[in-house]
């Protein structure tokens, strides 16, 4: 039973969770009170020791708005304000308020989310986004100047504007390569023009590719080949790694001359990848992978909204780009679903800069200008296996440059301008 106690001192500012109920309108309050206590004092209501908790820490029922189910059943859409306190200042805790326990519970999918200042402003959110990574590859500071002294002047000079196309970006793949292998095949890559050359999310420490040697044989390779074509692109070494190497293998990679760096947050954290974004020292841009999200986002009935899952939560954590498999490829991502993601990784957040849609999973030259019809030129095309299919990797890439560019001559629109 409750006693009257004093309010508590909290700012009475909140944020704001909106959750997709698989639920009947007669058990529908029901439940989104179960979820405001749920998400809180994980305590049964007429056992809160005082009003002052029940009234301020609680998640409050803001609206109850009837929507369709995935199963083509009626549902509702709950919005639960939450007090900013409860998030404290940190990822780990707003991403536990917002979803935590009741991503145990079957029916509930967390489908957007309204962060106020009092929150926003606590995050960094991404160093780069889609301005400052165009500036990198404008210049020859990325990844050039990282070992000056070897850098010839003619070679230290940079372009004057940022190129305003969609970037392209490559894997060097396949597994089982050695880390000589590998750097040749990032040396003709960087050749071809390709901007973005990442390591394949499944490069890890392997016995047979181990992680100093490939970046330091790899982030050369690519140098040299901007050395020779006057180029700028950027190799991206994959620091996902346990816990206590994370922040060893992003620094070597910087040290070794990476351009950037492929992080997985779904193997390694949010909140590790907002680390590795927010360290001055670093300063390195940030590409998402998608590894073990999936299943976070694919049941349309639970799990958390593609938009927000791939886009506003990476933001916050610190990703300048995020890669995700675009509809009509190797996965089951829709049409609508990859626009929700290309939506919101450009969509007003704060002082959060806009990030870069990275469309993927098996695509082809020939869907270029479907690409570009679709998220417009402040996206990034990542293209893998299909560069191999020719005999010429290097004219195979400048191929794909080109369909890029002649595609983005003028023809289209950015859709989130």
């Amino acid at each position: 039973m409750s006693s009257a106690k004093p309010p508590l001192a909290l700012s009475g500012e909140r944020f704001t969770a909106v959750y997709r109920l698989a639920v009947d309108a007669a058990e529908v309050e029901a439940r989104a009170r179960a979820i405001g206590l749920e998400q809180t004092v994980e305590f049964p209501d007429a056992l809160i020791p005082s009003d002052a908790i029940r009234e301020q820490i609680v998640g409050e029922i803001a609206a109850i708005t009837p929507c369709a189910r995935a199963d083509g059943g009626s549902g509702f859409e709950v919005s639960l304000r939450y007090p900013v306190e409860a998030a404290g200042s940190e990822l780990t805790q707003l991403l536990n308020v917002l979803f935590g326990n009741v991503a145990l519970q079957p029916g509930v999918r967390l489908q957007r989310i309204e962060l106020p200042p009092a929150l926003l402003d606590g995050f960094r959110g991404p160093r780069f986004g889609i301005a400052g990574l165009r500036r990198a590859l404008a210049s020859a500071l990325a990844p050039d100047a990282l070992h000056p002294t070897r850098t010839p002047p003619e070679a230290a000079k940079a372009s004057s504007t940022p190129p305003q196309r969609p970037l392209l970006c490559t894997a060097l793949k396949p597994m089982g390569l050695s880390p000589s292998e590998l750097a040749e095949l990032a040396y003709r890559l960087a050749l071809g023009g390709i901007d973005l050359i990442k390591d394949d999310h499944g490069l890890a420490d392997q016995p047979f590719c181990r992680f100093d040697e490939r970046v330091a044989r790899c982030a050369e390779a690519v140098h040299r080949a901007n050395q020779e074509t006057g180029g700028h692109s950027l190799y991206l070494p994959n620091v996902t790694a346990p816990a206590t190497a994370v922040v060893a293998r992003a620094q070597r990679a910087k040290a070794e001359g990476a351009g950037g760096l492929l992080f997985c947050p779904g193997l390694a954290g949010l909140d590790t990848m907002r680390a590795l974004a927010d360290d001055d020292a670093l300063a390195l841009p940030i590409l998402s992978h998608p590894a073990l999200l999936g299943g976070l986002a694919i049941n349309p009935g639970t799990g958390i909204a593609h938009g927000l899952l791939f886009a506003t939560l990476l933001r916050l954590a610190g990703a300048d780009a995020t890669i995700f498999p675009h509809s009509g490829g190797r996965f089951t991502f829709t049409a609508s679903e990859c626009q929700e993601i290309a939506d919101a990784a450009r969509a007003s957040l704060g002082t959060l800069q806009p990030i870069w849609p990275v469309p993927a999973g098996g695509m082809r030259l020939a869907r270029v200008p479907e690409l570009v019809e679709s998220y417009g030129s402040d996206s990034i095309f990542l293209i893998g296996g299909d560069l191999h299919a020719g005999p010429d990797l290097v004219e195979r890439c400048q191929a794909f440059r080109a369909l890029v560019e002649r595609s983005a001559d003028g023809s289209v629109i950015d859709r989130h301008q």
